[in-house]
């Protein structure tokens, strides 16, 4: 990412805070990363608590949202940390608020986001139909690795139901440094390490209600982040969640993919 494309981040999304990204109390998880050529390259992280790629239990709640012409996007919701983001989420889903809306902003390396009502970034009410909203509950396990969904803010800071799915790019050391240097943001080395692995955009920490992450069906958000865009980065044709349904998790095995589209295995060490 060049140093300019730094500065205009907080405009790509509705405006919020940044805050330094800190480290809670430290588990190691073993990441394997597959790279374009097959190769198998196995590193031991701490990830101080990050519980982004953890997986769903069997029976667990998670929320199927389907994108028409693309497929199934698989989402673990996380009440332990976002407790009212859930629920907001949840609720919204239930009463079929997202079916038909579109993806209104969609920023390559970056986001794709939705939710509005109004299709155009202005609109938005939670789940109890306010339009004001409700506090964000920003938890320090949860992260803006590729494939996590939080809600996007305005000005107040209030979540509503509007929301992106980070597609995020690869996080390498020259861009790590950059954040360093144009806006004071330092990872620990175990969270260096883990958006290394996942690619993402710790820009974005701190300042968003991370609420959730995307286990399987990710590759269709890394194709739609790749949509012909206008001026605004709304699409030029429309992409539009068909429906989104609460439903228990079968068990099957989560695909985790980072920015590059490449698999990652998560396990506990």
């Amino acid at each position: 990412m060049r140093k300019q494309d730094l500065r205009c981040l907080s405009a790509v999304l509705l405006s919020g805070a940044m805050l330094l990204a800190t480290g809670c109390k430290q588990k190691t998880v073993t990441l394997e990363t597959t790279d374009p050529a097959g190769q198998i390259e196995e590193q031991s992280v701490s990830v101080g608590d990050i519980v982004n790629f953890t997986a769903p239990q069997k029976g667990e709640e998670i929320v199927v949202m389907t994108i028409k012409d693309y497929g199934d996007v698989k989402i673990r919701l996380f009440p332990e940390e976002s407790p009212k983001g859930v629920e907001n989420f949840k609720k919204l889903v239930e009463s079929g608020f997202y079916d038909e809306l579109i993806f209104h902003r969609v920023v390559d390396g970056f986001v794709i986001q939705g939710g509005d009502p109004k299709g155009n970034g202005t609109g938005g009410v939670d789940a109890w139909g306010s339009s004001t909203g409700f506090e964000q509950t920003i938890s320090g396990h949860l992260c803006h690795v590729t494939g996590a969904v939080a809600y996007a803010i305005g000005p107040d800071k209030l979540n509503k139901s509007q929301f992106y799915i980070v597609t995020g790019q690869e996080c390498t050391p020259d861009y790590l440094q950059q954040l360093r240097d144009a806006a004071g943001i330092v990872l620990s080395p175990e969270l260096t390490q883990l958006y290394q692995n996942a690619g993402g955009q710790p820009f974005l920490d701190g300042g968003y209600e991370v609420f959730g992450q995307v286990f399987d069906g990710l590759e269709h958000c890394l194709a739609i982040q790749k949509v012909a865009v206008d001026g605004n980065s709304k699409p030029k044709s429309p992409v539009v969640i068909e429906k989104a349904i609460v439903t228990e998790y079968d068990g099957a095995e989560p695909h985790w993919l980072n920015a590059a589209g490449g698999e990652i295995s998560v396990s506990p060490n």
